[in-house]
């Protein structure tokens, strides 16, 4: 079996309770876009209590950043909740018992909590229909004309000035 990531999606949020919500929702809308529809339900619950795990232990007056993160590799959906160094450490909640996951220390002090869910049967990660994104222009820009693409040099000029502050850029 190859266990090789061939789909991420990531999300960043500030430790609040709100994240759970906007973890669910990020699950759900995530596995709508692969067309993994049957799992949004427990990959969303699963990973609402994953959140809600952070959430509960952080400091609710300077919340940290935690990084969510949703992986298609080999056979399984593997959903990741990713703890800032200086957050306190959440303990694993009982939405997890009996299902492959877990908590590890990353070697930049970060904290990652884990959860596997299997993919439908006979579905592997290489054989899941992700979205096709190509670099086009909405129907309503297509009726407009085409935009310049030369730069004035004295335009750029007065902006790297203004950026470089009293002293300017100077090119080497």
């Amino acid at each position: 079996m190859n266990a090789r990531t061939e789909q991420v999606d990531d999300l960043q949020l500030v430790a609040l309770p709100s994240a759970v919500n906007c973890a669910e929702l990020f699950a759900r809308f995530s596995l709508a876009e692969w067309s993994l529809r049957p799992m949004q339900d427990e990959a969303a619950h699963v990973l609402g209590h994953l959140v809600a795990s952070v959430v509960d232990t952080a400091n609710h007056r300077a919340p940290g950043f935690i990084t969510l993160r949703l992986r298609l590799s080999g056979n399984m959906l593997i959903l990741e909740v990713e703890i800032d160094p200086y957050a306190p450490k959440p303990s694993p909640t009982n939405a997890l018992k009996g299902r492959h996951a877990g908590v590890l220390q990353l070697d930049d002090g970060c904290t990652l909590l884990w959860c596997e869910l299997p993919l439908p049967r006979g579905m592997t990660a290489s054989a899941v229909p992700l979205p096709r994104r190509e670099p086009r222009r909405s129907p309503a820009a297509e009726g407009l004309p085409p935009e310049a693409t030369e730069v004035d040099p004295q335009v750029m000029e007065r902006l790297l000035y203004g950026l470089g502050g009293s002293q300017g850029w100077q090119a080497d």
